[in-house]
């Protein structure tokens, strides 16, 4: 208001005042309501405009059940394939609808084609089908050891050189990338649509890529990605799950606010978060879904399962995915059977995607 504005409108009686103010508060407040509204009920495209008929099947189901269901999740290792989702069938007698894997090296192996092999008979068998990657640091030569190298540290100098295109280091990330592409080729090739979830808990301190904030950081190597992977190889089979971690500020073990290392809403389809120890935090969630403005929200990991209350309080959450053996050594066979008895909980036999 300039002071013109000011001079005229304190010319008006005072009860006057009060009626415009009081108008002008509830014009806002219902825009502001309407705003949320229409959030809460869109619907996004994928954020590749060339993405597969199958991956755009599989976005559109995600939005058609968020807010009244939760797809069930599990995470496997390459080794044991089904190991933790029996262990899922033998508690509660349903099997998860969301079968997870990683393109991690294994002691000194390489297992993307098994990967890759596996992902093509679980689509065959209706399951959904995300994927993540512990990526070895590019400075070092596989096989790449968890300590070593997947938990090791980048200087600043040669994060700088690794996004920045033409380097040695860069080249030496692209080599990487460009395999676990071929990988995800055969998957596009096949049909296979992907939930694909790389840099995970980059708010985190304790991956090579983690704690990089600013538009130099986590956000540059993710969009480096995603050009190479969309424009490059035209894997459109991918929709993009951006997972941090949920915040925490535990000394030496730090996560930090979402925002610094999220790379837009025009480069990610689910918005996830990595929750362990019951963190199921109300701001942090109120915060994943501030900055997905209308985006669906995903549990891309958890320890324990949330409870019903927690649910009920977070009910946009998509899917939730328990990580590998804490299904078992830190949920009581109670807690599983609870939350996969919801009324509002998917498992593997009621998943239903039309065909395009």
């Amino acid at each position: 208001m300039s002071g013109a504005e000011r001079r005229t409108f304190y010319c008006i009686p005072k009860i006057n005042r009060m009626r415009i103010l009081f108008q002008c508060r509830a014009i806002s407040t219902g825009l502001a309501l309407l705003f949320f509204l229409n959030a809460r009920s869109q619907s996004f495209e994928p954020v590749n405009k060339n993405a597969s008929p199958e991956a755009r099947q599989l976005l559109k189901y995600l939005y058609k059940i968020q807010g009244n269901h939760i797809l069930s999740g599990q995470h496997n290792y390459i080794q044991a394939r089904d190991r933790f989702n029996d262990s899922v069938y033998s508690i509660t007698g349903k099997y998860p609808a969301v079968w997870g894997n990683d393109f991690i090296w294994s002691g000194n192996k390489d297992n993307g084609q098994a990967i890759v092999d596996e992902c093509i008979k679980k689509n065959k068998e209706g399951y959904i089908i995300t994927l993540m990657w512990h990526q070895g640091r590019p400075i070092d030569n596989p096989p790449y050891g968890w300590k070593e190298s997947i938990q090791g540290k980048l200087t600043d100098a040669q994060w700088n050189e690794l996004v920045t295109p033409g380097t040695e280091l860069n080249k030496r990330w692209l080599a990487q990338i460009d395999t676990v592409a071929g990988y995800l080729k055969q998957l596009n090739d096949a049909h296979v649509p992907i939930l694909w979830r790389p840099y995970h808990e980059m708010n985190g301190i304790w991956f090579w890529w983690g704690n990089k904030k600013g538009p130099d950081g986590l956000a540059k190597l993710w969009n480096m990605m995603y050009d190479r992977y969309v424009n490059h190889f035209h894997l459109n089979n991918l929709l993009w799950v951006w997972g941090a971690n949920g915040p925490r500020d535990i000394p030496g073990d730090e996560a930090y606010s979402y925002n610094d290392f999220y790379p837009g809403n025009n480069k990610v389809d689910v918005l996830g978060a990595d929750v362990y120890h019951m963190d199921y935090e109300q701001k942090d969630y109120n915060e994943l879904l501030s900055l997905g403005q209308g985006k669906l929200i995903a549990l891309t990991e958890c320890g324990e399962l949330p409870s019903a209350q927690i649910l009920e309080a977070q009910p946009k959450w998509v899917w939730f995915l328990v990580w590998s053996d804490w299904i078992y050594s830190h949920n009581t066979k109670e807690q599983v059977r609870t939350v996969y008895d919801r009324e509002q909980t998917l498992t593997h036999d009621e998943v239903k995607i039309e065909a395009k």
